[in-house]
């Protein structure tokens, strides 16, 4: 995981869990091009008409945030690149006390929502949906008869391709031998086959893809797989074959819901593999890495750290910044797996080192 993707996740956790005794939290989304300054104009409409509002705790805690608003935003001459996120409220847990904070965050892509919003709590799904896993899956369901190619972006399915093939039913209706209409219909069945394989190709090839799911009702899909129609690298890439009732939209998103397994075990396969590679060069004493934060600390300084692995929840700030003078790569892994709890339980942060130090 990123670090900046890592910090905004964490800063959003703890943003969502504060909670406004009333509505008076204050969430304004400035998108990417927008220009600054109407978005100053139109807070300054927004405290005209709160100073309205009938009751006075309520009424003081928006003008409070809404003002704190934009002191934050005379530090900006215009939007940053990626647009512009401030939250401001009264965070204070005690009846009757004002403690209001702001936060001002710089989206990690461009953001194309514009709002200003009062309520209980912040609005953060935009953000959210921004650092949401968006590792791309490649879907296929099929039978004989029907195929559709989709592909999965974080939450969000979207459908490619839909396929229809011209495979007669197992049974004939007379005109031919069994023997030769069971011919003609094995020939039909690989030309399909061949068609889904080459759409596929020309599909998915446009993606980096984290792995590819295979769904559908009957055998089709197992013979599509075991007959080796796709091509060695994009088979290598099949995660799993699923077993679903359809083959069309409805077949792509029940794949999705009945591969949730896979897709955890992918999304975390990066991070269990470095930290296999740690454990197998501890146990073997090979000298070609470290744990604890002073031994990881010592290398990094030295210039010998290759890779710094940290457990989710450590605070990792020192560690980034020196990481980045000495083109040290961080990555953060969480304790939601094996591997990751044994990180942790060593000591937090490891390293995979460049060279042997003494």
């Amino acid at each position: 995981m990123e670090e900046h993707i890592y910090k905004l996740r964490k800063l959003l956790g703890e943003l969502e869990k504060i909670k406004g005794r009333h509505t008076e939290l204050v969430s304004v989304y400035i998108p990417s091009g927008f220009n600054i300054q109407e978005m100053v104009n139109m807070l300054r409409q927004e405290y005209t008409l709160t100073e309205n509002v009938k009751n006075k705790t309520v009424r003081n805690n928006v003008l409070g945030a809404i003002d704190k608003v934009l002191q934050e935003l005379k530090f900006f001459n215009k939007t940053p690149e990626n647009g512009l996120v401030v939250f401001a409220g009264n965070v204070s847990e005690k009846e009757g006390e004002t403690d209001i904070k702001v936060w001002t965050i710089q989206p990690p892509e461009p953001l194309k929502v514009k709002k200003y919003w009062c309520d209980q709590k912040f609005e953060l799904e935009p953000l959210q949906d921004m650092v949401a896993e968006k590792e791309l899956y490649g879907l296929l369901v099929m039978d004989n008869k029907e195929a559709s190619i989709g592909l999965l972006k974080g939450k969000k399915l979207e459908v490619l391709r839909k396929l229809d093939s011209i495979v007669p039913g197992k049974f004939r209706k007379g005109g031919q031998s069994s023997g030769r209409f069971q011919r003609v219909r094995e020939g039909l069945i690989n030309d399909w086959y061949k068609i889904i394989a080459e759409n596929v190709k020309e599909l998915f090839s446009k993606f980096e893809l984290k792995g590819i799911i295979i769904g559908g009702p009957g055998p089709a899909k197992n013979d599509f797989y075991d007959q080796d129609y796709l091509q060695t690298e994009m088979k290598k890439q099949v995660l799993g074959i699923k077993n679903v009732g359809y083959t069309d939209e409805q077949g792509l998103e029940e794949t999705i819901e009945r591969s949730q397994d896979l897709l955890a075990e992918a999304a975390v396969s990066k991070e269990k593999a470095l930290v296999q590679k740690f454990l197998e060069e501890l146990r073997k004493e090979s000298g070609m890495v470290v744990y604890g934060k002073n031994n990881v600390m010592k290398a990094l300084e030295m210039g010998a750290v290759e890779i710094i692995l940290v457990s989710e929840g450590f605070e990792t700030e020192f560690f980034t910044e020196k990481a980045k003078e000495y083109g040290t790569q961080v990555e953060i892994i969480s304790r939601d797996t094996r591997e990751g709890e044994q990180l942790f339980q060593i000591g937090e942060i490891a390293a995979i080192l460049r060279w042997k130090i003494s």
